[in-house]
């Protein structure tokens, strides 16, 4: 249950960050989905890491400041995504 937990979460928070983050990003929504579960994994482990001093994987969950952190996560993962993508114009 808890991988069908972190999908919706997932596709709520890429979302959200998709909407938020200037710019367009592309990606169809299995792109907002693998963003999102990405960004809640870097929203949850950077969590714990302030939280606790210690890096551990892990995801927050399906709740208002769960969401909230997940969207951070996302929008640092689409940034991320944007800086490994670049194009330049010639």
């Amino acid at each position: 249950m808890n991988i069908i937990a972190w999908i919706v979460l997932g596709l709520i928070a890429g979302a959200i960050a998709k909407a938020i983050y200037p710019g367009h990003q592309g990606g169809g929504i299995l792109a907002t989905i693998l963003l999102g579960i990405i960004g809640a994994f870097v929203g949850g482990s950077l969590g714990v890491f302030f939280n606790t001093g210690t890096l551990a994987l892990a995801a927050p969950t399906l709740s208002i400041p769960g969401i909230v952190v997940a969207v951070l996560g996302a929008i640092v993962a689409i940034f991320l995504w944007n800086l490994l993508n670049r194009r330049t114009t010639i």
